[in-house]
Order: C-alpha cells, then sequence, then structure tokens
C-alpha cells in the first residue's frame, strides 16, 4: 500500500470518529457501503468463536433504522462520546483491492456536569473498499475488551 492511499485510510479512520463524536449520525451511515456489517461484540465471543453480538447491522438501511431509534425512540440520559483511534494497521489488500485494517480504540464519555469516564475500549476489524465517493467500509466489527458494558449502548463506537 502506498502512502496516498493509507493517508486515505487514516482520514477514514479519523473522520468517522469525528462523525459520532460530533452526534452526526447522518454522515455516520455513510461510511459504509449499501451492503455492509456493523457489528458490537464482546472479546470473548469473538476469541472463541461465538457469533452473539451486543449489536449487529448487516445493511446500510438497518444503521439508518439505528440512527432513527437514537433520534426517535431510544430515551436517555444525554452524554458525549470521544473517541481516541490508533493508526490503522494494514494485515492485507486484496488483489480488488479491498483493505483488511484493525485499529485499536477508546472512547471516554462525558455525562452533563459529571466527569470523564472510560466507557468502551477495543479494537476495530475493518474491510474497506473504495468507491467513487472515496473509502468505505464494507464491513466493522467491533470488538471490546470488557465483558461488561453500561446497561445501555446507545451511540454507535
Amino acid at each position: 500500500m502506498d502512502f496516498q492511499h493509507y493517508f486515505e485510510l487514516t482520514q477514514l479512520y479519523g473522520n468517522y470518529a469525528s462523525a459520532v463524536d460530533a452526534a452526526d449520525w447522518d454522515a455516520w451511515t455513510e461510511f459504509f457501503i449499501e451492503d455492509c456489517m456493523y457489528k458490537l461484540q464482546p472479546r470473548e465471543n469473538h476469541e472463541r468463536g461465538f457469533p452473539l453480538a451486543t449489536l449487529a447491522f448487516d445493511s446500510k438501511g438497518m444503521l439508518k433504522d439505528r440512527v432513527y431509534g437514537i433520534r426517535e425512540t431510544l430515551f436517555h440520559d444525554p452524554y458525549y462520546q470521544r473517541h481516541v483511534i490508533g493508526p490503522p494497521v494494514v494485515r492485507k489488500v486484496d488483489a480488488d483491492g479491498r483493505i483488511h485494517s484493525e485499529a485499536n480504540y477508546a472512547v471516554f464519555r462525558t455525562r452533563l456536569s459529571k466527569e470523564s469516564t472510560v466507557f468502551n475500549v477495543g479494537r476495530t476489524l475493518d474491510e474497506v473498499v473504495s468507491t467513487p465517493q472515496g473509502l468505505k467500509f464494507a464491513s466493522r466489527l467491533v470488538i471490546y475488551d470488557s465483558e461488561m458494558i453500561p446497561n445501555s449502548l446507545i451511540y454507535p463506537i
């Protein structure tokens, strides 16, 4: 992978985190192709080959449905998220240009009038494809390290 393509990949990761941190949910869905997969899974399940996931969406339409839920149907104490993303590591590039990459992440949560806390930590395993609009996620598997998560996971990681 040459420098220009790697730079585009790092921009994808950075822009993704920026959109989620800004609660720009319409932008969040646009980081994915139509026939995508987004899954949030505990590390133990992933390592043991168990399919159970906390969240699992297998199309951009399902991501848009989640956005509708965030805006219209889910009631929760408001909070801010802040992602710290490690540099993506390219594991493989297929002959068709599909990039297999991963990155570590930490998400901090700040509730109004309270201190910031570590919310979620783990890594993403991603498949990224080139589109006329730039690089997009075909698959994003978010593997969080702790078996324990807060009682509700509202926003995407």
